[in-house]
């Protein structure tokens, strides 16, 4: 899906950030609380989800506490022979990859990887690097989350256009 340009306002910054504090929430109860009718936020909602703003309403799962309290980033240097769309494949298959993504500079992707231990965390690298297509890995262990991924932050900046 190519990526399209969502211009925000407060009306849908308001919108974002009722929805990340309460998920579970339904249109009628956000109508009420943001003082709208209900077909407004039913259409803005329609709105930012077909425009791939809003990307889903699953829970927010904590790896940490389900078990995986190793988080680590690992930088993988691939074989321009198999490309990136098969070493992303391989990657897809193994769970504790969380998200990966293309980069610049010394590696080709940078992976965001779970364990549910250091040994458990070398089994998962040796995992990914089985694969003929990555011809070098680089780790690094997390040890603190100093801030969880957000986007409020930035809904709010975007609705106000600085």
């Amino acid at each position: 899906m190519a990526i399209q340009d969502v211009q925000l306002d407060a009306l849908d910054a308001r919108l974002l950030a009722l929805l990340h504090a309460e998920p579970r929430i339904g249109v009628l109860e956000l109508s009420r609380r943001l003082a709208v009718a209900r077909g407004t936020v039913q259409a803005r909602l329609d709105k930012l989800i077909a425009r791939g703003a809003i990307r889903g309403f699953g829970p927010d799962v904590a790896p940490d506490v389900i078990g995986f309290g190793v988080t680590s980033f690992v930088t993988l240097e691939i074989s321009q022979r198999y490309g990136h769309d098969a070493v992303a494949a391989h990657l897809a298959e193994i769970p504790e990859v969380l998200e990966a993504h293309t980069i610049t500079g010394a590696g080709d992707i940078v992976c965001r990887i779970v364990a549910r231990s250091n040994a458990d965390l070398q089994r998962v690298i040796d995992q990914i690097v089985g694969y003929e297509g990555i011809v070098r890995a680089s780790t690094i262990i997390a040890l603190a989350e100093l801030i969880p991924y957000r986007v409020l932050p930035l809904v709010r900046s975007a609705a106000s256009g600085s």
